[in-house]
């Protein structure tokens, strides 16, 4: 597919003097809708999924308004040999029920879409033509528990005529090659619920039929989709459930109701795409390449420290899961641990080599465990965490800083001998480490440890990196390196400040700032989103809100609003901006990390730091579930400073600060 470019009506237009572009409009019930009218033909794709199935549908509106869909199927747990990193059965269709359904004897045409929705789900509304004008509604959603894709059609009679539909009777049944599979030959069927009692009805005027269709492959004899009509009610009914429980939870209350309505989706595209492999549950990436399998950049560094805060019991049992991956590979010859775990846990990609791993993990799991509040848990983590921070220790070159062959972009771009990414993370890992102690009784003396390497480290890190790069007081990647580089942000997520003004402003230079977000490197034409991610909530928790706050905004209403929706994206041009789940929860993250600056420090304490815009009086963050809590944050401007409120079990604490100052809260 190739890129998606921003073509629509002028919603803002930002300091910076580019124009956010959008094509869909927030609905009062929490959806987004496009009406197609002159903004016409356009393609999109959208990735869902459940626990044994993801989907790709590739959907458009033509040029004369008919919609059109191409299913592109993934079965994470149905392994087909080589049965590496890419290895889940995918197939594609361009399979339309409603090609079949006769409307007084004839085919359905000349259709109108009147509008498109996404909920959770992706909803269709057209005009189509058979003999008399009717209304027909298209939606298409995966089974929470199974490997399915389901499709719900519905008929509604909206002429002054009764009409005569026939559905059809539909059963396509495939066979797999076995020698392609790792459990043998794969049975995929595609049928529709209509039998040969029930395929004809006479429609009265205003009367509706429903009838539904559904994409499954299972392994022989394993249950595949639901045959009753009853039970397809409740396969839709448990997608919404879903997605409702995760609004119930950390609940996001600003005055920009874009980001308020990003947040809400990001936490559906975070928490959904888990999968129950043999080996339990684990996050995967998706895009059509990475399931049943976990890295240690997307699920132990980006995604897992966010499930806490959303108290999704499945995201956290996928977090702990995966950790418990990695520490299988602990070594006592410090060897690195793999970046990727693969094929349900049964073998390890290692290609590019140690990417800083070991740095991602003990970041990631020391703000997991913390978050998370259980000390059990805690205590089954602890030898990883130990173990990576020691392996990055013994990493250290004669400078003081952390080597790695490379970072997470795998030498996509180069990176050096030591990057800024790898010992930034290894500093915060060792920051968390050290409040860790505290909490499972270690002896003082580890804890003040931890904080020495952390100290030592910093002021190597500055003085290894820290380099003007085109006229900006900032960072060099890697030494040697002699152009901006997004990852520049890095830093300032993890607390470090002494560059800040100067990287900000690099930033958000016409070097590396565009409308696409971030550059990955000056004068290049990539861009990853998850660097524009980081970037966003290190630049709220540096303490520039208000500068903040223009690019979340712009950011937020291209992805969610724009040509390609609702999510956060992978990058461009690899993977035609793919919605890999990780980059929704570094979405959520800029909210918990950067806008409301919680930064855990035991199992029932951490700083807070809002960093609110100036413009903002008031914002919230409701239902926030870690820590072993349920409690509310209320931030409200009065002049100079900010009032906050901590609300748990009724009970109330209340702080005043000023914009920028850490407060301890103790629940």
């Amino acid at each position: 597919m190739k890129k998606i470019v921003l073509s629509l009506a002028v919603l803002a237009l930002t300091s910076w003097g580019v124009q956010a572009a959008t094509r869909w409009q927030m609905q009062a019930d929490g959806s987004i809708q496009w009406t197609p009218k002159d903004d016409v033909p356009h393609e999109d794709h959208i990735e869902m999924s459940g626990k044994r199935v993801s989907v790709v549908l590739r959907y458009g509106v033509d040029q004369k308004g008919a919609f059109h869909i191409n299913q592109s199927m993934v079965w994470p747990m149905l392994r087909t040999i080589p049965n590496n990193t890419h290895a889940s059965l995918m197939r594609r269709f361009d399979w339309n029920a409603l090609e079949d359904v006769q409307v007084n004897g004839r085919a359905l045409g000349n259709e109108r879409v009147k509008k498109i929705t996404l909920d959770g789900t992706l909803r269709v509304e057209s005009q189509m033509w058979a003999s008399q004008w009717l209304t027909v509604k298209r939606q298409y959603f995966p089974s929470t528990e199974g490997p399915v894709l389901y499709e719900r059609f519905a008929i509604v009679n909206t002429s002054d005529k009764a009409v005569g539909v026939e559905l059809p009777v539909a059963l396509k049944l495939y066979n797999t090659d076995a020698r392609k599979g790792v459990y043998g030959a794969y049975g995929i069927q595609l049928r529709t619920s209509v039998d040969d009692k029930h395929y004809h009805c006479q429609l009265q005027p205003k009367d509706s039929v429903v009838f539904w269709a559904s994409i499954t492959a299972a392994k022989e004899g394993e249950k595949g989709a639901v045959t009753t009509d009853e039970a397809y009610a409740k396969e839709l009914q448990a997608r919404y459930d879903l997605v409702a429980a995760l609004q119930k939870n950390l609940v996001l209350e600003t005055p920009d109701d874009v980001i308020n309505r990003m947040f809400a989706f990001a936490k559906v595209r975070a928490s959904e795409s888990i999968y129950e492999t043999k080996q339990g549950p684990v996050h995967g990436p998706g895009g059509e390449s990475y399931y049943a399998a976990i890295w240690a950049n997307d699920q132990a560094e980006y995604v897992n420290p966010f499930f806490p805060f959303e108290g999704y019991a499945y995201g956290n049992a996928a977090s702990l899961n995966s950790y418990e991956w990695f520490a299988r590979y602990m070594n006592d010859e410090w060897k690195p641990i793999p970046s990727s775990i693969i094929a349900e846990g049964t073998d390890i990609w290692n290609g590019a080599g140690d990417r800083g791993d070991a740095a991602m993990i003990a970041h990631g799991a020391a703000r997991y465990v913390l978050a998370r509040g259980d000390k059990e848990e805690a205590l089954r983590l602890w030898p990883l965490i130990t173990w990576c921070l020691e392996y990055c220790n013994k990493q250290l070159t004669p400078e003081g800083v952390v080597a790695s062959r490379s970072d997470e972009l795998e030498g996509r771009f180069p990176s050096g001998k030591a990057n800024l990414c790898t010992s930034s993370l290894y500093y915060d890992g060792l920051i968390s480490a050290a409040y860790l102690c505290k909490e499972l009784g270690e002896p003082a003396r580890v804890a003040k440890r931890y904080l020495q390497q952390a100290a030592d480290l910093r002021k190597a890190m500055d003085k290894y990196f820290a380099r003007p790069m085109d006229g900006f007081d900032t960072y060099q990647y890697y030494e040697g390196n002699d152009k901006l580089r997004a990852w520049i942000c890095i830093p300032l997520c993890m607390g470090i400040t002494e560059r800040a003004k100067g990287t900000i402003d690099a930033l958000f230079s016409p070097q590396l700032w565009t409308k696409d977000g971030l550059l990955t490197q000056a004068g290049d034409k990539t861009f990853w989103d998850r660097s524009t991610l980081y970037a966003l909530r290190g630049v709220y928790a540096a303490g520039y809100p208000d500068k903040a706050d223009e690019y979340m905004h712009y950011y937020s209403e291209t992805r969610l609003l724009g040509d390609h929706v609702p999510y956060a994206i992978e990058a461009w041009p690899e993977g035609s901006q793919r919605h890999l789940s990780a980059e929704s929860g570094l979405y959520a993250r800029i909210v918990t990390e950067g806008l409301f600056g919680i930064r855990p420090t035991g199992f029932r304490s951490f700083l807070l730091k809002p960093e609110m815009p100036t413009k903002w009086q008031t914002m919230a963050l409701r239902h926030v579930r870690a820590f072993g809590g349920d409690f509310d944050i209320e931030v409200s401007r009065k002049g100079a400073k900010l009032n906050v409120a901590v609300k748990q079990s009724g009970k109330t604490k209340r702080y005043t600060a000023k914009q920028g100052q850490n407060i301890e809260v103790k629940l």
